[in-house]
């Protein structure tokens, strides 16, 4: 994979490349926002570790600000913040996981290499419910001709939902889909996705129930088709 990491701290910076290194993934490393922003304007990553307090321009603003710009990346957030209210704002800004300093590096190079799996995923058939069409091999999802600015896990949670059109997913199920390796998440991490879907529907013109709440269960997929 190759990797932007944007943290201001050598003392972090340093020993977290190398380890990235040493797992043959290309990694190049900034310590301010404003130049991790020129920097993933001006190269492709697959995956942004991105510090929550830099200089010049902060981790939430730089996330936003990549989301804004078509930033498919994941992105995940470095942060020695542990409250649900700064988990839900980092989540909001567009990032698909955190993880809390000070962190055990094999931790983060379980959560890379799964990552890096997902990125070599067999080739799948595009999924076509009603006007929404999802296509897995690119991972774009279009409704109708809009095509939909989604963050990854965002993206995940609707190929699941569509591909299991028939199954309700509880908020714990889908966790454990997702979150593979930080079962911390609470259950307001899918809420806040889920919105953040539903929103991002309704802009692009969607009038009609994709996700569908089943109270007191969890969520199923609500466009028939094939």
């Amino acid at each position: 994979m190759r990797i932007l990491l944007v943290e201001d701290d050598d003392l972090i910076a340093k020993p977290l490349a190398k380890d990235i290194r040493y797992q043959n993934h290309i990694i190049e490393v900034v310590s301010d926002g404003i130049t991790g922003w020129e920097y993933a304007q001006s190269n492709s990553y697959d995956l942004i570790l991105l510090d929550l307090m830099l200089p010049r321009l902060d981790g939430i603003t730089l996330c936003k600000r990549l989301r804004a710009a078509g930033c498919t990346a994941f992105i995940l957030m470095l942060t020695a913040r542990d409250t649900t209210t700064d988990k839900v704002i980092g989540l909001d800004a567009g990032a698909d996981d955190y993880l809390v300093k000070p962190f055990d590096l094999e931790e983060l190079a379980a959560r890379i290499r799964a990552l890096s799996r997902r990125s070599l995923e067999v080739q799948t058939p595009i999924l076509n419910r009603g006007n929404l069409r999802l296509n897995p091999s690119c991972r774009t999802v279009f409704y109708k001709e809009t095509l939909l600015s989604l963050t990854p896990k965002e993206y995940m949670i609707l190929e699941c939902l569509m591909k299991n059109s028939a199954q309700v997913f509880t908020r714990s199920v889908l966790l454990d889909k997702l979150w593979e390796f930080d079962r911390s998440s609470g259950e307001e991490t899918i809420k806040t996705h889920i919105t953040n879907l539903r929103r991002k529907l309704k802009d692009a013109g969607c009038s009609e129930t994709v996700i569908a709440t089943v109270h007191g269960i969890g969520y199923r997929f609500a466009i028939e088709g094939q």
